[in-house]
């Protein structure tokens, strides 16, 4: 699934394409996705210019004059730039032809993604209930103190709650919970001030990190899958359940916590 990385790679990879561009037409293929895209949709956005391609979690705003499409990309969907008339094929449901001729293509093989319009995407049902963003001053380690002392959820669970912080996906939260020492099953009301302080700087280290090494993918978003690359070469616990921790070397544990995979060492972490 596109984490908060991939999404924001996306949304540097369409933006220069987009913004400033008349939308000549939509062209809608097939609109059963997670919920139908309106039937309205190519009425409210042909002739409007876009703006400005902005990102809320894992959300892709496309910003137009009057209203905004709000885009996600579900569990397989991408985004890509077209420039040279390739024709669509299976999965891809949506098309923007925009007035310089390039299309923007999103193609979605499950159709757990959406495209929903919004007169003000802030206050959408979806949007207005999202926490801060990880790497905006609103989010710090004292906020996540103040946040968790009426909780008695797991640390892991907590902070992949998108209403405390959004964007910290099972990876990232594994990542970072590792670079601060934190147990992901430890109680959030029993985790300190200074240890949360570490895990809010540990969560903008890792996403930042995986934002800048998303940024090596941007050429794939013209004539390409659209599809960022993932975390991988630099993960230190994610996927290496039983291998030797990179800091003392005891073998790494995996649990299944909600359903996902968490790995941690239970010697660093606690």
């Amino acid at each position: 699934m596109p984490e908060l990385p991939e999404v924001e790679t996306t949304r540097r990879g369409i933006a220069p394409y987009c913004e400033g561009q008349t939308i000549a037409r939509v062209r809608v293929r097939n609109g059963r996705l997670r919920w139908p895209v309106p039937e309205d949709i190519a009425a409210q956005m042909e002739g409007q210019i876009i703006r400005t391609v902005d990102r809320r979690a894992k959300y892709l705003f496309l910003n137009l004059d009057h209203g905004t499409a709000i885009i996600h990309l579900g569990m397989s969907g991408s985004l890509r730039i077209i420039t040279d008339n390739t024709p669509a094929v299976t999965h891809d449901h949506i098309d923007l032809t925009l007035n310089s001729g390039v299309i923007l293509r999103f193609n979605d093989p499950r159709r757990f993604g959406c495209w929903l319009w919004s007169d003000s995407a802030a206050t959408h049902p979806l949007i207005a209930s999202l926490g801060p963003e990880p790497l905006s001053p609103e989010f710090s380690g004292r906020m996540l103190f103040r946040l968790s002392r009426s909780k008695n959820t797991p640390v892991k669970s907590f902070i992949m709650d998108s209403h405390v912080v959004v964007g910290v996906g099972n990876i990232y939260a594994n990542e970072a919970l590792f670079k601060a020492g934190i147990h992901p099953r430890r109680k959030t009301g029993r985790i300190s001030l200074d240890r949360y302080q570490r895990l809010a700087e540990a969560i903008r280290e890792t996403l930042s990190a995986a934002i800048l090494m998303g940024g090596t993918t941007l050429r794939d978003f013209v004539n390409s899958d659209g599809k960022p690359g993932y975390f991988a070469q630099s993960l230190l616990v994610y996927g290496r359940a039983g291998e030797p921790c990179t800091e003392c070397e005891t073998p790494l544990k995996e649990i299944r916590m909600s359903g996902r995979s968490t790995v941690y060492c239970t010697r660093c972490q606690r």
